[in-house]
């Protein structure tokens, strides 16, 4: 267990909470299923200059969840991509900090809130680094019931085809979508199986697993030749147990005293 990287995750829940609870705004949930990703994420596996945001070289980071932003902009808040005093704007009139993920973010490489449009995009940023001779990488973070969405799988046919393994997908598989449970709604599994035979790289983790999160990332690309895919068991409204596997967060807004709980918990580490 990394306590740099913990620590990072646990201010990255509390600011989310803090920004859905202020705008009276939704999807909480998935914000706090992939906190734990971000964190580490964005402590030394993706190369990158929060003082210089659009460097050329850097590596390029798509949130096709784009509804679960909260967390992101926790997090380029919290590495210095801007004052952190911005969280308080999110989801108000006039705020670059809108309710689904906006590229006039520093740090934010692609508007995204309709689903499905990431991976394609990714694939896009992926090829166009390989066709001009490039080294960055593009990384692609998507929610499992957006896999219901078409435009994936005709990404995920791409990718191989194109021989892109300076692209890695990270589904945060935390088992809820909008409607209900992703068993219920559109069966996933095997899911990996299913990445494999597109011919893809692939490997299954903890989500909030720390030290697995970091090795797996740290192993780029998982096979040569191909694009990878790291499916990231996680749970739903992760660290504040009323909220944990709930659908009732995908959409729902803490009220007063809900917040002061789920803060109490995230700061005593989901006790």
């Amino acid at each position: 267990m990394n306590d740099s990287t913990q620590n990072l995750a646990k201010k990255i829940r509390t600011e989310a909470l803090k920004m859905v609870a202020r705008s009276n705004a939704s999807h909480i949930g998935g914000a706090l299923s992939m906190a734990d990703l971000l964190a580490v994420l964005y402590s030394g596996v993706l190369n990158i200059r929060p003082q210089d945001p659009y460097w050329n070289s850097r590596d390029r980071f798509i949130l096709s969840k784009g509804h679960s932003c909260t967390s992101l902009y926790a997090t380029l808040a919290l590495k210095n991509f801007f004052q952190i005093e911005e969280l308080e704007s999110y989801g108000k009139d006039g705020s670059q900090l809108m309710s689904h993920i906006s590229h006039h973010v520093p740090g934010v490489e692609f508007s995204t809130g309709s689903l499905g449009h990431g991976l394609p995009f990714g694939c896009g940023k992926a090829l166009a680094a390989k066709r001009s001779g490039k080294n960055w990488r593009t990384c692609v973070m998507l929610s499992d019931g957006e896999l219901d969405e078409g435009s994936n799988w005709e990404a995920i046919l791409f990718a191989p085809q194109h021989k892109l393994d300076n692209l890695v997908a990270i589904v945060d598989y935390n088992k809820i979508q909008s409607l209900g449970s992703v068993a219920d709604v559109m069966e996933l599994d095997p899911l990996a199986d299913k990445f494999r035979a597109f011919r893809w790289g692939v490997k299954e983790i903890d989500g909030h697993d720390h030290d697995a999160i970091h090795e797996a990332l740290s192993t780029l690309p998982f096979e040569v030749g191909k694009p990878s895919c790291l499916i990231a068991h996680t749970i739903k409204g992760k660290g504040v147990d009323f909220m944990e596997n709930k659908l009732q967060w995908h959409y729902s807004s803490p009220k007063p005293d809900q917040l002061a709980e789920a803060l109490r918990q995230i700061e005593m580490g989901g006790e």
